[in-house]
């Protein structure tokens, strides 16, 4: 039988921009060509579960790629959850220049994509997918969407019907978003002369499930002399592009950089609470939408920390710490490492008097809403335990994550609910943010 090539072939195609990328002989030679070289490699042989079944499955064919079952296949791609570990470690990949141009997530997400052209959307992606409708519905009646939410018999209806594991811990409403605060309140007055000019992006997460990370993130950019927009805003789109939902995903870039470009025009950094909404404003949108502002937009994109980090640089971040954590577990979210800008949180939270700081960089394996289906619950908490022993062997005071998703995951696996980074610098400005100890408990 003819080798299989390493270099490109004619259907390589990332972006759902390009007609080719939805033709499904070319996604084919595509998925042959990657299988074959990361068999022959096997540097990401512990990342998770994908790599684990496709080596087997090709061991059992002698080594033979194009002998693989289609079932074994998509096996394989429903097992990605889009950590990116394999895309920071490959020696092979776009970002490295390397002439393979292999990009292991990506490829998932094509085949997802065709896939749910050919077959339709399932109920459980069409509704995972648009967290901003499920927020608009439990912000509702957030009160009966938790007792909802942790009442047996509306679990095991949810798992049935569409697929959402019974004992997996779902995020709590807010009693009032993030939106509503602001719209109470408003954002902070812009000082005369500001340190840096920020369109905050507080995220679909931040804004139902967990507003108080949204307003350390005002009160720490307020302190820091920060000029603060917060721009109307939909969901990143993340969660519809892994489920294959393309197009709702183009929609909702759309929307946002509708909002967010004349911000960054007038010299704004967009700032995300997230680092997933980052790492999708950055490197997906331009592919997504293939276009010039799209790109323009991806530019001007930072972590929230990251603009925090630069004042700090310019010798003008706010020092005047008041309390201590002590000591902090703190979890290196995979998206990060993928943006490649540092650990930024960390070294700010260094500048805390008298603080110890223990890193967990390994995957909490709940990326996305993966976690949350009945079919890969066990495995994530599986694949999600070195993460969780990590954090619990450091024995620190305070529990610290920027991804709302892998702190969910740990408060599954430890009964902790982690802080973000952002409420760990508000809390330290105040001379008594550290009278609990342990950072917030679940339902806190």
């Amino acid at each position: 039988m003819e080798r299989i090539e390493a270099r490109p072939t004619d259907g390589l195609s990332y972006s759902p921009a390009e007609p080719r990328y939805w033709e499904r002989p070319g996604l084919e030679k595509e998925l042959n060509r990657v299988f074959d070289i990361c068999h022959g490699c096997r540097l990401c042989f512990n990342l998770c579960p994908s790599f684990a079944e496709l080596f087997e499955g090709i061991d059992v064919q002698g080594g033979e790629v194009r002998g693989l079952a289609a079932g074994l296949k998509r096996r394989v791609v429903e097992l990605c959850y889009g950590c990116k570990l394999c895309e920071v470690k490959c020696p092979y990949s776009p970002k490295e220049g390397h002439e393979f141009q292999l990009d292991f997530p990506r490829l998932m997400l094509r085949a997802r994509a065709v896939e749910a052209r050919a077959k339709g959307l399932a109920l459980r992606e069409r509704m995972l997918g648009d967290p901003d409708r499920l927020g608009r519905m439990g912000a509702r009646s957030a009160a009966l969407a938790n007792w909802a939410g942790n009442f047996a018999p509306a679990r095991l209806a949810l798992e049935r019907l569409v697929g959402i594991d019974r004992r997996k811990k779902l995020p709590e409403f807010a009693r009032e978003s993030f939106v509503g605060y602001l719209k109470r309140v408003g954002p902070p007055s812009a000082p005369e002369k500001p340190a840096a000019r920020v369109a905050l992006f507080h995220t679909c997460f931040v804004n139902y499930y967990r507003p108080e990370v949204g307003r350390a993130a005002l009160a720490v950019l307020e302190r820091n002399r920060c000029a603060v927009a917060c721009p109307e805003q939909n969901c990143c789109g993340m969660p519809a592009l892994d489920g294959g939902n393309v197009e709702l995903a183009r929609k909702l870039a759309q929307a946002n950089l509708a909002t967010l470009l004349p911000l960054v025009r007038q010299g704004f950094r967009v700032a995300a609470l997230n680092p997933t909404c980052a790492l999708m404003m950055r490197r997906e949108y331009p592919l997504l939408l293939g276009s010039e502002p799209a790109r323009q937009l991806a530019g001007a994109v930072a972590d929230t920390h990251e603009v925090l980090y630069e004042l700090r640089r310019a010798g003008s971040f706010e020092r005047g710490f008041r309390s201590t954590p002590v000591s902090i577990a703190y979890h290196v979210p995979c998206h990060l490492k993928a943006q490649a800008i540092g650990f930024r949180a960390r070294d700010l939270m260094r500048l805390i008097p008298g603080v110890q700081i223990v890193s967990a960089e390994a995957c909490t394996c709940h990326d996305g809403t993966w976690a949350m289906k009945k079919e890969f619950f066990a495995l994530s908490m599986k694949w999600g335990e070195k993460a969780f022993a990590a954090m619990t062997q450091a024995q620190a005071r305070v529990m610290v994550s920027d991804c709302p998703l892998a702190a969910l995951q740990i408060e599954q696996a430890t009964g902790v609910r982690p802080l973000h980074p952002l409420e760990v610098l508000a809390r330290a400005y105040e001379s008594d943010g550290f009278a609990d100890p342990v950072g917030e408990q679940p339902g806190g």
